[in-house]
């Protein structure tokens, strides 16, 4: 029998320390013969990253401390290893230099200097690695395709003058290289280009002809089927779907109205692979929801692989295996692997929570301004023993995700399921902007991030509170980098909030844009105008310069290593609040960057919302809670 007990003060069986502990990420799986690969992200070695391989019914660590596989390329990095026969290929984190995995330990093949490297392609018959390289020289940075030499490391372009580039991929003969590009002030989500040239018997490349693409259409993903076909993702039709390429003209795969591709913020990303020559194994996402499907070349047709999982952030195939990162609503996202027929969980962060206490996703879509839809997923508070006492709403947390052109899931998150057992509700927010609804909604925010996402909060909540699932009173807004503006723009512009908690999130929009590094150094542009020309939109719509219409507690989160949101944002915004006597804290973390890793850190964080939220809504939650300095006489 359960009894009602107010919320924010329910028991929780879900401590701090185990919340944290169950941050283990996991990314990036490959196959290879009869292995599959993936990197972990180990929050209790300070946020090291290691490759991980597993064959039959052995796991084995390919890469000993202190040594981590990170890519600081693009400065979010990714693509950062290549499985190999006899071992693989891997990005340092402390040097960025490519290392090769053998027999007595890892062997550094590059030489420490001012290179960047990601997106590993091995080119075996000519003993080199291809890979996209940052390149730093006079303080100007420049992307480049090289060719790395086995032998002795030795650098060689291939082509340059295009600002980015990104997934080079070799044909199976290895006579074409495939390649994506794109210029400022276009990001890849935005406008890039797919490319195809030709590998002479030195290794140039000559001939080079672009396939598909251009300043409205995204392309994602080309990849080589066995029998040597060029498929790709492209958006031409409003939605990623798989396209191949036959002679000189580009057919569609799969005609879909659901998306096979990801915004691509990092390198490495992969949303399908072929099974065999004739079938695709690949991730569809239709309204925010993901699936894995098999789809026949012959015919076009598309059915589901799995029912099991509807979170997928990763997917690789070869040789009627597949493995992915995937997750469900009583499943933390892990490495699932195996045949089609037999897919069996080869690792996950351990996180094991009894149903009674489950709160699963519901979908909720809402009218937002503009006549238009919006989109979010609901947790109800749950749990075994306690329930909402008649007559109350529960105080509300709504999560704002980064990119913002990135997507929330409805995957079991320990995070998640730490608010809802204490009795909150929690709302995770695909404002208009987010990818996984097509290329309409994900340009919805073009021009007007600041706005329409901000408006997407309000009017969030107040259908919430309309439900009768959330409480107007006690409702907060969060979110880290770009969600950590959106968070903050709701609070200066709107006074539906009444707290909010922000991780290194951008309060000030001209040196957010003119200081952050090369890769979306101009997707302000895009997002809000073009500089210097919507100088005045920038300025207007910085939370810092409407910090006097701010009158919520704000509590503020930042890495002092942030080379994306510098330091001096938060701190600029947490000096003008104070000024004007509203309750503010910020706690620093010397070694994080952007995007916390270290376990104490997500310890602290978790610790110290839930001490934030318990004195701005007068909550009693059971265990001692930590010390918060609000100031204005706190």
């Amino acid at each position: 029998m359960k009894h009602a007990l107010a919320c924010g003060n329910w028991p929780s069986p879900l401590s701090v320390e185990q919340a944290a502990g169950a941050q283990r990420r996991f990314l990036q799986p490959r196959i290879l013969g009869d292995s599959v690969y993936w990197l972990e992200g180990r929050p209790e070695e300070g946020g090291r990253v290691v490759l991980m391989r597993h064959a039959g019914t052995d796991r084995e660590e390919l890469t000993p401390r202190p040594h981590s596989v990170r890519s600081r390329a693009h400065e979010y990095g990714g693509g950062a290893y290549l499985p190999a026969e006899n071992g693989a290929f891997f990005c340092n984190d402390t040097d960025q230099c490519i290392y090769r995995v053998e027999s007595g330990g890892p062997r550094r093949i590059t030489t420490p200097g001012p290179r960047r490297f990601a997106d590993l392609l091995l080119d075996l018959p000519r003993q080199r690695l291809i890979a996209v390289c940052e390149e730093t020289t006079g303080g100007v940075q420049r992307d480049l395709l090289v060719a790395i030499a086995l032998a002795d490391g030795a650098v060689t372009p291939l082509k340059q003058g295009t600002d980015f580039y990104s997934s080079p991929t070799l044909s199976p003969d290895g006579g074409a290289l495939a390649w994506i590009s794109w210029d400022d002030p276009q990001m890849p989500w935005d406008g890039s280009e797919l490319w195809l040239a030709h590998v002479a018997a030195d290794g140039t490349l000559h001939e080079p002809r672009r396939v598909a693409g251009g300043t409205r259409e995204s392309v994602f993903q080309p990849r080589w089927s066995p029998d040597g076909v060029l498929h790709f993702v492209s958006d031409r039709s409003g939605y990623w779907n798989l396209y191949r390429q036959v002679g000189d003209a580009v057919h569609p795969v799969c005609a879909d109205a659901a998306d096979y591709g990801f915004a691509q913020w990092v390198f490495g990303m992969s949303a399908y692979g072929f099974l065999s020559a004739e079938e695709i194994a690949a991730v569809r996402v239709e309204q925010g929801r993901a699936e894995a499907v098999r789809i026949h070349l012959g015919s076009g047709k598309r059915e589901p692989l799995t029912a099991r999982y509807s979170h997928i952030e990763h997917l690789d195939a070869a040789e009627g295996r597949l493995c992915m990162v995937a997750g469900a609503a009583e499943a933390a996202p892990g490495i699932v692997a195996g045949s089609t027929g037999r897919l069996a969980l080869l690792s996950e962060a351990g996180f094991a929570w009894d149903e009674a206490y489950l709160s699963r996703a519901q979908a909720v879509s809402f009218p937002t301004s503009g006549g238009e839809t919006a989109h979010l997923w609901y947790y109800p508070p749950a749990h075994a023993e306690c329930e909402v006492p008649k007559g109350e709403r529960p105080p509300l947390i709504l999560r704002c995700h980064g990119g913002p052109t990135a997507m929330n899931g409805d995957a079991l998150d320990a995070r998640v399921q730490f608010w809802t057992s204490r009795g909150f509700g929690f709302a995770d927010l695909n404002y208009r902007g987010s990818a996984g609804f097509g290329r309409a909604y994900r340009h919805a925010l073009d021009g007007s991030w600041g706005v329409k996402d901000v408006e997407d909060c309000v009017q969030a909540l107040a259908h919430l509170a309309a439900a009768g699932l959330a409480d107007p009173q006690r409702a907060a807004v969060s979110g880290s980098s770009a969600g950590g503006f959106t968070a903050l723009a709701a609070v200066a512009f709107h006074d539906a909030f009444q707290a909010c908690a922000v991780q290194y999130g951008i309060s000030e929009l001209e040196t957010a844009m003119r200081d952050t590094h090369r890769f979306e150094a101009r997707y302000g542009e895009t997002l809000l105008g073009p500089w210097p020309d919507a100088r005045d939109v920038y300025r207007a719509r910085s939370p810092l310069y409407a910090a006097a219409a701010i009158r919520v507690p704000v509590l503020f989160f930042q890495g002092m290593k942030d080379r994306v949101v510098l330091p001096d944002q938060t701190e600029r915004m947490l000096r003008a609040l104070r000024e004007r006597k509203v309750l503010a804290a910020c706690l620093t973390f010397p070694e994080e960057g952007h995007g916390f890793r270290r376990a104490e850190t997500l310890r602290t964080v978790l610790a110290a919302e839930l001490a934030f939220y318990a004195r701005v809504f007068l909550l009693k939650p059971a265990g001692p809670l930590i010390g918060l300095d609000l100031g204005a006489g706190d």
